[in-house]
């Protein structure tokens, strides 16, 4: 399955939106790499592994699910997850681009592609279909709260 979408930033239109700048975005995003139990439900432990210039290696504990990533950070400009693939997960990538198609218009374009079935339009893949579109919502709402609490961080100047 591939997946993504666009998350508006800035607001230039919208003066009771606080502006961020492209380098609080960017420790936003870090902070998610780095302490992923502030961003994602049943994190019970992380511990980054390796780490060279521009990438690292972590590894999760959800529950009974082990997750190991590779990411690399290509500064202030992506994010790009390569989680193993394991007994317990299919493994997959997972990608956050900083667009900023004008001054100080930031957008994040998060991107998802794992060995999920697309599902389709056919009666024999209906339930594909369904769960491929549970999938697709659950990440977005992952990274619209990811934006959420981006914001408060911003708010309390713990990005500055």
């Amino acid at each position: 399955m591939h997946y993504e979408h666009l998350i508006q930033i800035n607001d230039l239109n919208d003066p009771l939106l606080t502006s961020m700048t492209r380098g609080q975005l960017w420790r936003g995003l870090l902070r998610r790499v780095e302490q992923p139990q502030e961003f994602l439900v049943n994190v019970e432990h992380v511990a980054i592994l390796e780490r060279g210039e521009g990438w690292l290696k972590r590894e999760m504990l959800l529950g009974n699910l082990r997750v190991e990533d590779h990411i690399t950070l290509e500064h202030e400009r992506r994010i790009h997850f390569v989680t193993a693939p394991s007994e317990q997960h299919q493994g997959g990538t997972f990608t956050m681009t900083i667009e900023e198609p004008n001054p100080g218009d930031l957008f994040v374009r998060f991107g998802y592609v794992t060995a999920l079935p697309e599902g389709g339009g056919m009666d024999t893949e209906a339930g594909d279909a369904y769960f491929a579109d549970f999938i697709k919502s659950a990440y977005r709402d992952t990274d619209v709260d990811t934006i959420r609490w981006i914001r408060e961080l911003l708010e309390t100047g713990e990005l500055d």
